[in-house]
């Protein structure tokens, strides 16, 4: 084999079979010092430890953070989750109570119509419900869901807890109007009942902001008549039946002729809050005309 010679001006190249064999070799003393010795153990452990521990240590915070997250919003779903639901509870709960207290209200309501009706046995009488007023604070003026159809008829009394509320003014087949004692146009004849001294009974809307309605023409000459006295209808009334329960003496004042007395009368009725009533469907005329 002739030698190689590189001519003047030629760039050396060495053949590829040459290079193989060298990077073979190369490669080969690589893998016995490496197995041999540990040459390379060091430099790669200080990599090892400048670059990669921390990058695994990073991955390992990061997934141990994601999974922390994970968790809570999964709690946070189970608590919004379990907010509702309680929502809801308290929402039936809330609704249950309120449906409880209506009937529980209803309940008292009717056992005092049920007293009521007791306490004015002599009479015959039939159940109401208000179903409209007219406007402002006190039911002086006011609709029930009774009418002709039911019997009812006008000047008919209408009594409530315990008390006179008024009368029947206007009927319709299945409604009628109340205006009751409380109203500025209305006058009861009504009496002691202690005494059975007459006297006159008027409406005053004004003054029922203060609780109180008008009394006059009250003659007692013996002055026995006290603050706390009950005062009822009188047997004189041409539109209201005797003995109902008006109210109760809450002041006394000599009129300026010194022969009467008037003063406020408090209602044995609370005209702010009415739901139902009692309508006596015994008419004055009619009784005057039984007993007779």
């Amino acid at each position: 084999m002739s030698p190689i010679i590189k001519r003047k001006g030629e760039r050396f190249t060495l053949p590829s079979k040459y290079l193989l064999f060298i990077l073979t070799f190369i490669c080969t003393v690589m893998m016995l010092v490496t197995f041999g010795t540990n040459v390379f153990n060091r430099p790669f452990n200080r990599v090892v430890g400048y670059v990669i521990v921390p990058f695994q240590q990073g991955i390992g915070k990061m997934g141990e953070w994601l999974s922390n997250r994970s968790e809570e919003l999964v709690q946070i779903r189970t608590l919004l989750d379990e907010n509702q639901a309680l929502k809801e509870q308290v929402a039936a709960l809330t609704e249950e109570n309120i449906l409880l207290q209506q009937d529980k209200y209803e309940l008292n309501k009717l056992r005092e119509l049920v007293e009521l009706d007791e306490q004015y046995g002599e009479y015959h009488k039939l159940g109401a419900r208000i179903i409209s007023r007219d406007s402002g604070n006190w039911y002086s003026s006011f609709i029930i869901d009774k009418g002709s159809n039911d019997g009812l008829a006008d000047d008919m009394n209408v009594i409530a807890e315990g008390g006179l509320v008024g009368r029947i003014t206007s009927v319709g087949p299945n409604w009628s109007r109340v205006t009751s004692i409380i109203s500025d146009n209305s006058n009861v004849s009504a009496m002691t009942l202690a005494t059975e001294d007459n006297l006159i009974v008027s409406g005053d809307l004004q003054l029922m902001a203060e609780g109180v309605i008008t009394f006059s023409k009250l003659v007692d000459s013996r002055n026995v008549v006290v603050e706390g006295d009950k005062i009822v209808t009188s047997n004189i009334s041409d539109k209201y039946l005797p003995n109902i329960l008006i109210g109760y003496v809450h002041t006394i004042n000599r009129d300026a002729n010194n022969l009467t007395k008037s003063g406020y009368i408090t209602p044995a009725v609370d005209f702010e809050h009415l739901g139902e009533v009692l309508v006596i469907t015994d008419k004055k005329q009619q009784v005057i005309e039984e007993e007779h």
